[in-house]
């Protein structure tokens, strides 16, 4: 049994909590809305009033923020709570500029691993995330067993590379999104049935982004397992990390971006399906 700290427990920190709790681990939560760590304060958990008061005498703390911003004010108040053999775990996707500063000011002797995940709340609460894991061998080998709790960890490189291995990858999943709405249009131009459609891109290149939100796009709603904005948020890390042209992300941002303009709530991001389809081809 390890003891951890948890800071964030919005859609996808929640059931990451859950589940260490529930392997058997001693954990201490925090969110800046309390009322999100009742629910594992009543499965075992201890609850901080402050990220500094979380991260005393852990083992090993855990960060899963929105973005980078979030992410400097909560360790903002942690950073000089934290002491030497202390493993911070960022698992957040806040780019790999956010990483490095995070890095630079971390007290001496106290470990980053940057591990950014793929999935949203199903794999989250399955414990099916895909894990990208920037370390040393040492400290991935450290931190595997913890990890594994929550989904697949990849070794992706050394410090750093798990922030840059989830950039390139959120780049392909808004691409793909924003292919999707394209090839709908596409499909609507030339009158062809949606059902139809679907059944085949569900066998294209397309298909795990088809049968991962068909039911969105049938239904026409967008529950968000994926929010819009940490979508947008994403896309907005690649181009800010690129260092080279990128028109096909360059492409899917403005679609993100027309898609929160047209958005009165915060949607799933498969919700820009319907910003494509309702600009058809002209």
């Amino acid at each position: 049994m390890a003891k951890l700290a948890f800071l964030g427990l919005g859609l996808m920190g929640t059931p990451m909590a859950t589940r260490l709790l529930d392997a058997g681990h001693d954990v201490t939560v925090w969110d800046r809305t309390t009322a999100r760590t009742v629910p594992l304060v009543d499965r075992g958990a201890r609850t901080a009033s402050t990220p500094a008061e979380a991260v005393t005498g852990v083992d090993t703390v855990f960060t899963m923020l929105a973005n980078p911003e979030a992410l400097d004010q909560v360790l903002g108040d942690a950073l000089g709570a934290l002491r030497p053999g202390q493993v911070l775990i960022d698992m957040s996707t806040v780019g790999p500029a956010e990483i490095r500063s995070i890095a630079r000011r971390l007290p001496s002797h106290v470990t980053l691993v940057d591990s950014p995940v793929r999935g949203s709340v199903p794999e989250a609460t399955e414990g099916r995330l895909i894990i990208y894991v920037g370390a040393t061998e040492a400290d991935f080998e450290k931190v595997q067993p913890l990890l594994a709790v929550l989904g697949t960890p990849h070794h992706v490189g050394g410090p750093g590379t798990g922030a840059e291995t989830k950039v390139v990858v959120n780049l392909t999943l808004g691409a793909a999104m924003a292919a999707l709405g394209e090839a709908l249009a596409l499909g609507d131009t030339f009158g062809l049935d949606r059902t139809t459609l679907l059944d085949i891109l569900a066998e294209s290149p397309l298909g795990p982004t088809v049968r991962a939100k068909r039911a969105n796009i049938e239904s026409g709603t967008y529950p968000p397992n994926f929010k819009l904005s940490l979508a947008l948020k994403d896309l907005y890390l690649v181009t800010q990390a690129a260092t080279q042209e990128l028109p096909i992300a360059e492409a899917t941002l403005s679609w993100l971006e027309q898609a929160t303009h047209d958005s009165t709530t915060d949607p799933d991001f498969s919700a820009v399906v319907e910003t494509v389809r309702a600009a058809r081809f002209r």
